[in-house]
């Protein structure tokens, strides 16, 4: 059996394929996080703090959205730096302790296993009959009203959020690591996390997070294509592949964000479901696309078993992928 080269296994490729296996087997450790911070919480203190000074009504809009645009451009830097730092710690260390420490880093800011888990913990409740169980779970994961859901709409939003969370919190950060290391990893899961927390189009963050937002869509744009990519070759393997291409080739588009309608029309198609559509947030119903419209209108935990399971494979394509590049090339 041919040993790996040093090459081989210094990789990019290969370490994030070995990182995708990491995650899928082990998820979060938690023992680690009962002991030091998670390093996304600490991302979350940075934007908390400095979104406290910059983000004040004492300013008018145009101004809190210029503090807003050198807000992201300080959180974007203090990610780089604490990745270049990193970088440069595990550099220090011997092979194959390097190797393990930055696959390690990377597993825990990927997070597949842990979204399969949030998704699974409102599939179970509402394959048992605990409809209050569901709600609960899925407002763990979506930002919409979900007090008034039925069965069908808590799997539709199950089903959403899992489908825009593989791209957005699994697959663009790999993709960001092969691009620049654990520097651009760190750059884009900050730019990630100030969006979720000022990118809202609300009184408070419209015009503060403007930058943010509109940054997060950019480091997006591609990602969000590749992982509709990927979503169908996964359904070429159960044969649903021209479903999904046709869903996200009429639906993509339609969808109130400039990358999320991919990987979620896409999924739609592949899963023959209709996504999307009317749902309520703050009390306002607010009508928005349909994914695959022609698609079944009912979802079942079933169909949330088969978009885990689609979630799944699509993890274990993109390893198998990259550790086929990383040997071959």
């Amino acid at each position: 059996m041919e040993v790996l080269s040093y090459e081989q296994l210094s990789s990019p490729f290969v370490l994030l394929a070995l990182a995708i296996i990491l995650d899928m087997i082990f998820g979060e450790p938690q023992f680690l996080w009962s002991r030091i911070t998670h390093p996304i919480v600490l991302f979350g203190r940075s934007i908390s703090w400095l979104e406290r000074r910059f983000n004040t009504r004492s300013v008018a809009g145009r101004t809190r959205r210029l503090f807003g645009v050198v807000a992201i451009l300080i959180w974007v830097a203090i990610a780089i730096s604490a990745g270049l730092l990193a970088n440069s710690a595990i550099a220090l260390l011997p092979a194959p302790l390097n190797f393990l420490i930055e696959c390690v880093i990377i597993a825990i800011l990927l997070a597949g296993k842990s979204l399969y888990e949030h998704i699974e913990a409102v599939r179970k409740p509402l394959a048992e009959g605990d409809i209050e169980g569901a709600r609960f779970a899925v407002s763990m994961i979506v930002g919409r009203d979900t007090s008034r859901l039925d069965s069908s709409d808590i799997g539709r939003a199950a089903i959403e959020t899992g489908a825009e969370n593989l791209s957005d919190g699994i697959l663009a950060p790999a993709i960001w690591y092969l691009l620049g290391g654990l520097p651009l990893l760190f750059a884009y899961k900050m730019i990630n996390t100030a969006d979720s927390m000022v990118g809202y189009k609300s009184a408070r963050y419209y015009a503060f997070g403007w930058g943010s937002a509109i940054l997060d869509d950019i480091v997006n744009f591609f990602p969000a294509r590749i992982t509709a990519l990927l979503i169908m070759i996964t359904a070429f393997l159960q044969g649903t592949a021209g479903q999904a291409f046709r869903a996200m080739k009429n639906d993509a588009s339609k969808h109130a964000s400039p990358n999320a309608g991919y990987p979620e029309s896409a999924m739609a198609g592949a899963l023959g479901l209709r996504l999307g559509g009317a749902r309520w947030y703050r009390g306002h119903l607010l009508s928005l696309p349909e994914m695959n419209h022609q698609g079944r209108d009912a979802i079942s935990p079933d169909d949330i078993e088969n978009a885990l399971s689609m979630l799944w494979h699509t993890l274990g394509l993109t390893a198998i992928a990259s550790l086929m590049i990383g040997f071959w090339f």
